[in-house]
């Protein structure tokens, strides 16, 4: 056996259907499956339960713990994975009676967050995380912290300080957020700046995997990190982007959503996702070659609400046409286009879509310009979008006509050699 087939741990996972819904649910059990093979883990089986609700003590009933303790003891696993958040006395409970380690979805994504981050900042936020999550479920966790290895669930930054008392985790809690304070600081500094010079600002979202790191590469010429796996982007990246005119854009790739994302992430993430608060224009990403897209997309833009950005203009970008799924049918409200991020011409397409856009956002000028005035002109190239610059021998000067920002501080300076 290889050393790597020896790191996968052979995994059961653990559900309870309490809604009507079967679809919903079915997706969620799969979902966790893709969550689990992120991780490096083996799903050997799955159990699941119907219930009117979930089991105060644990989770599932009492006769389907027997059938769990059974088939963990046939199966040799080494960890349950629950499809729900876990309470710290249904943990207790659960440990009493089985043999491997137990975690929950939370835990899950934790810990495939541990593994994605690379910046300081992804990192804090996920030790952040990590220790709201541990905090009021220290109490009775002393018998099974102890056996902790360093398997799924158990990675990342929180993993050295599981069995520290309450005291040192909330000074650490304390410690990360006021790093954390300064970093966001740093980057209101940087919006501010971004704002000042008027840059039109575009955000890419999207469910985890729908291929944002893909279309970002391409759109910029960038470098994120691309992979077929949730949660491949966990530090948000501006990159700039050129339109077919020529006028740059910054476009921010930023992490993937997900159902049932934990609370405790959402507000780790939050400044992360104010990125998209202060977008002109937000790219909403969905794979229309899921079966599940239609769940992906209300799920973004359930979070989308919550971040209260209904105001800024959206594009849907139906991805992947290539491997379109059978039963899809656009059903976006806002302006769609499909597109597989891999095509140049789409890409193409979708620029001159977003182009359009951005005229919406500006006015169009017509001015004359002193031969003198290079400076101007040569901004008049870079932050508006020209569509007519020729030299009047006569006059000597320059007539210019084009379109920018409405709210650029060049306008100001156009006003005055605006042709009446």
């Amino acid at each position: 056996m290889s050393k790597q087939e020896a790191s996968i741990e052979k995994v059961i996972l653990v559900g309870c259907q309490t809604t009507e819904d079967d679809l919903r649910y079915q997706y969620s059990m799969e979902e966790l499956e893709s969550l689990t093979e992120t991780a490096k883990g083996k799903v050997a089986a799955k159990l699941t339960q119907k219930r009117e609700r979930i089991h105060p003590s644990t989770y599932i009933g009492k006769g389907k713990v027997a059938e769990l303790k059974a088939l963990e003891a046939e199966l040799e696993a080494e960890l349950i994975i629950f499809n729900d958040e876990l309470s710290p006395s249904q943990v207790r409970n659960l440990s009493a009676e089985l043999e491997g380690r137990i975690i929950d979805r939370t835990q899950l994504i934790l810990d495939i967050f541990a593994t994605r981050a690379r910046s300081k900042e992804g990192k804090l936020q996920v030790e952040l995380a990590q220790l709201q999550y541990l905090l009021p479920r220290l109490g009775g966790q002393g018998l099974q912290l102890s056996r902790l290895g360093a398997g799924i669930g158990t990675r990342g930054p929180g993993e050295t300080k599981l069995e520290s008392d309450r005291r040192h985790i909330r000074r650490r809690i304390d410690d990360i957020k006021t790093q954390l304070s300064v970093i966001v600081q740093h980057r209101d500094r940087y919006r501010e700046r971004r704002k000042k010079n008027k840059a039109f600002q575009i955000a890419l979202v999207g469910y985890t995997n729908a291929g944002k790191s893909t279309l970002f590469n391409r759109l910029t010429e960038a470098d994120a990190f691309e992979e077929n796996q949730l949660f491949a982007t966990l530090d948000p990246m501006t990159r700039k982007m050129i339109l077919p005119s020529g006028f740059g854009t910054l476009l921010t790739d930023t992490v993937g959503f997900i159902q049932d994302l934990p609370t405790t992430l959402i507000a780790a993430f939050r400044s992360t996702l104010e990125e998209v608060k202060e977008a002109d224009l937000i790219l909403h990403l969905v794979d229309m070659s899921s079966e599940d897209y239609y769940q992906h997309e209300q799920t973004v833009h359930k979070l989308l609400e919550d971040l209260e950005v209904q105001q800024i203009p959206q594009l849907t970008v139906y991805n992947k046409k290539d491997q379109q799924h059978g039963d899809f049918v656009p059903t976006a409200k806002t302006e769609t286009i499909l597109i597989s991020a891999f095509d140049e011409q789409d890409r193409m397409r979708l620029k001159k879509q977003i182009e359009q856009i951005v005229l919406q956002a500006m006015e169009f000028y017509h001015v004359e310009v002193p031969s003198t005035e290079g400076k101007l002109l040569a901004q008049l190239k870079n932050d508006t979008i020209l569509r007519e610059l020729r030299f009047h021998e006569e006059k000597q000067l320059y007539v210019c006509k084009g379109y920018c920002l409405t709210d650029h501080q060049i306008l100001g300076q156009l006003y005055h050699y605006s042709i009446k």
